[in-house]
């Protein structure tokens, strides 16, 4: 690893708020729970009370398609800050993901139209998903797809900030040209698209990593950097230490389904290292359970729990920019997960990165 103490040792000196045209401020590096009304274990305002959430991100295809709530939002002035039921930045997506998955009946334009008129803050156009499968042909094409879909929308942006969608698959030198392009058309603010399935393999980052480190070196210090779909505590540090500032997930909730509890140095499924004390939460859910066995035993308590950590994870990563103690929280992550997590890549795949300059 770079040396902790070196002050220029990693990509730090970015921008710390984002002001929104609506009003609204975003202290940076920010987290975005990814929120869906009717499926959520706890409300907006409680995930606000309970866990310190600041802002959430809303899939806006899911809303449009609600007849009855679409309605209400073009024909009654519903906002969404009065749908979640709390008046904090919030950013859409536009339902790409879903387009992935199966045919949804909806135009970029249109959605883009439909997330300004709510009230959002961020909006997203309908970018093309590039999984790890696609070739080079592939991925190319549906990069100038999803730029000739982000020029279209730039103009509909009219109250709020249009997320200019980085694609490129694993090709980086595709996601340097649309970088490149994204800049050349006056985005303000860039989301890395499609990185999620690149750092799920037992924490090799190596590859989102200089990902997010290009493409802040290309974009400079100011512009706001989203990677999509980044929602693991231990390794938002390291996005961050690469030039990232703002995440979103909603691997809290589906960590929890799956029974996992998230620490800050990996998540486990036993409390192997809970009960002997190297690892203690100070989360709402641990201290109402009182013993690690009963959050474990109920998941709306790991889905609390998980959202806690990280939430506490950001606040703990900006006192570290503020204080100039990066480098040690880095150290002291690695060395602890790799302790907890022999086999894991994360520490080979992290200096693979940092050795390559």
């Amino acid at each position: 690893m770079p040396d902790p103490s070196a002050g220029n040792a990693y990509e730090t000196n970015f921008g710390r708020s984002l002001a929104t045209p609506r009003g609204r401020r975003l202290t940076l590096p920010v987290f975005f729970p990814v929120f869906e009304q009717r499926s959520a274990f706890y409300s907006s305002r409680e995930l606000i009370e309970l866990c310190g959430a600041e802002a959430f991100i809303l899939n806006a295809f899911f809303l449009y398609r609600d007849r009855e709530l679409r309605r209400r939002f073009m024909k009654e002035g519903l906002t969404l800050q009065e749908y979640l039921g709390a008046d904090v930045p919030t950013m859409t997506d536009s339902g790409a993901f879903q387009g992935f998955r199966q045919r949804v009946m909806i135009d970029n334009k249109k959605i883009v139209k439909f997330q300004d008129r709510i009230g959002t803050d961020i909006v997203s156009p309908l970018d093309l998903v590039t999984p790890p499968g696609d070739g080079r042909e592939k991925s190319k094409e549906k990069a100038e797809v999803t730029m000739k879909r982000i020029r279209a929308a730039l103009p509909l942006a009219e109250s709020s900030i249009l997320a200019g969608v980085q694609q490129g698959g694993r090709f980086p030198e595709l996601r340097q040209w649309c970088t490149e392009q994204l800049l050349d058309i006056g985005v303000e603010y860039i989301a890395v698209g499609s990185l999620v399935p690149f750092f799920t393999q037992n924490h090799d980052i190596a590859l989102a990593c200089r990902i997010v480190r290009d493409t802040r070196r290309t974009c400079g210090p100011a512009m706001p950097i989203h990677v999509y779909g980044s929602g693991d505590p231990l390794e938002l540090p390291f996005f961050l230490a690469m030039g990232a500032n703002i995440f979103d997930s909603s691997s809290y909730a589906h960590f929890a389904i799956g029974g996992w509890y998230m620490t800050p140095f990996g998540s486990v499924k036993d409390t192997t290292h809970i009960a002997s004390g190297e690892y203690v939460c100070a989360c709402p859910a641990c201290r109402e359970a009182q013993t690690p066995e009963a959050v474990f035993a109920e998941t709306r308590l790991l889905v609390l729990h998980n959202l806690w950590t990280i939430l506490e994870t950001i606040r703990r990563l900006r006192t570290a920019l503020d204080e100039g103690t990066l480098g040690a929280y880095l150290e002291h992550t690695m060395k602890t997960h790799m302790a907890w997590f022999p086999e894991s890549k994360l520490q080979s795949s992290w200096e693979s990165v940092c050795n390559a300059g």
